[in-house]
């Protein structure tokens, strides 16, 4: 039997984190409380000190900025397949038949 992956709402992270903020409880303790994995409550507080109005962009969603940098990821993957197969055809057809 599977676990399904729990998944909480922009907002219940974005309370959980103001929570950990004014309740004086460390994470641990609060984690515990509300039911959330270990370290989901310190990563939420990281991500949303790092990333602030940009964190938690949804589920399966990324920045714009992300999913250009993935488009380009992949189209150099096929830019280098490309590349690999024109080196090899070069070699075969530089060597006289014999």
């Amino acid at each position: 039997m599977t676990k399904s992956r729990r998944t909480y709402t922009d907002e219940f992270k974005r309370e959980a984190v103001q929570l950990l903020k004014s309740s004086g409880k460390n994470a641990r303790q609060l984690e515990r409380e509300l039911g959330i994995g270990k370290t989901c409550l310190s990563r939420w507080k990281r991500e949303l000190e790092e990333r602030g109005e940009q964190a938690f962009p949804g589920q399966g969603h990324v920045p714009p900025e992300q999913e250009r940098i993935q488009e380009l990821e992949r189209q150099v993957e096929i830019l280098r397949q490309e590349r690999d197969i024109l080196k090899k055809a070069v070699a075969i057809f530089a060597h006289p038949s014999r």
